[in-house]
């Protein structure tokens, strides 16, 4: 049988390798983010276009009209209710 001693060693060492792991993801994660979007219009996190508006600028996914995920924003901040959101989009498509 192991000793306490093995036990723990090896306990710290899965503990040190796991966080080995963590930092590697997160300073990659960290340097796409700093070197901005990708050529061809993908950012780090897919393709995205950008939707301004009054509370600033926010992605939109690429192929979604700016105008039908506008309105999905104002029925999610509850700017608009059930029936208006469902009149708009039927209007929109």
């Amino acid at each position: 049988m192991e000793s306490v001693g093995d036990l723990m060693a090896a306990i710290l060492v899965l503990f040190m390798l796991a966080m080995g792991v963590f930092v590697a993801v997160t300073v990659s994660a960290a340097a796409q983010a700093a070197a901005g979007p990708r050529p061809g219009g993908r950012g780090p996190r897919g393709p995205f276009s950008r939707l301004a508006g009054p509370e600033g600028d926010r992605e939109v996914p690429a192929g979604m009209d700016p105008a039908l995920a506008e309105l999905r924003m104002r029925y999610a901040r509850g700017e608009i209710g059930r029936e208006e959101f469902l009149q708009r989009k039927i209007d929109l498509e």
